[in-house]
């Protein structure tokens, strides 16, 4: 006769435990704490292959560059400042309304067995009508400069750059990281080129410490509004 209160109470500590374990899943970055995503270090310049002695005293691996390209970035390994003016604006609208009425009338007979019926008793309407609206709109915009490294060099004359910069703050750390398609040609003479020329872009801009972990929300209200039905 013991046996129910004590499975009852076994049951209770499971669900309690089950719980904890779930809203520690959902917590995931604010509990743990973010960390940068790997894989956007600066690229080195590869090493140029030793060319056979042939008595010649030109040598275009020695840090050649044609009377055309300057100085410009054009090699792996090659810095060049990206200037990042991002910004974007989305609107939308929406409307519905709908109206509907309907009606009968029944007039009996002034003579007859059914001369008795009122002629307002026989009379019925029916209507209805909705009206809906929605509007959302946001605005982003990201400005700064970043410096990235060119990461490969394609045969159409476009090239991969991905670069990050990450600063140390008091009170946590803040890093912005990217990478794209770039055309060579679109390198200006000061080895810079703007972020809305660069295609398949990927930008991040985010931090960790004590001022993101009390702009998040907390574990324990993430789990009770998971099981919220409102």
């Amino acid at each position: 006769m013991m046996l129910a209160p004590f499975n009852r109470a076994r049951a209770g500590k499971a669900l309690l435990v089950g719980a904890a374990l779930l809203a520690l899943n959902v917590a995931g970055p604010a509990w743990a704490g973010r960390k940068p995503p790997v894989g956007f270090g600066a690229t080195l310049p590869q090493q140029p292959t030793p060319r056979p002695a042939d008595g010649a005293i030109f040598n275009a691996s020695a840090g050649y560059a044609g009377l055309v390209e300057g100085r410009r970035a054009h090699a792996v390994g090659d810095p060049l400042t990206i200037v990042l003016v991002e910004q974007m604006t989305t609107s939308k609208s929406a409307s519905s309304k709908t109206d509907r009425a309907g009606s009968a009338n029944i007039v009996p007979p002034s003579a007859g067995p059914l001369s008795f019926l009122d002629p307002n008793a026989l009379k019925a309407s029916a209507g209805s009508s909705f009206n809906g609206k929605g509007n959302a709109a946001q605005t982003n915009s990201l400005g700064g400069s970043l410096s990235v490294t060119i990461a490969e060099v394609r045969p159409n004359g476009t090239a991969l750059v991905r670069g990050e910069k990450r600063l140390l703050l008091s009170q946590g750390q803040e890093w912005v990281q990217f990478s794209g398609i770039v055309r060579l040609g679109d390198i200006d003479q000061n080895n810079s080129l703007v972020s809305t020329q660069v295609a398949d872009a990927r930008i991040e801009y985010a931090g960790n410490g004590a001022i993101q972990r009390a702009s998040r929300e907390g574990w324990l209200s993430k789990f009770f509004n998971i099981l919220s039905p409102f």
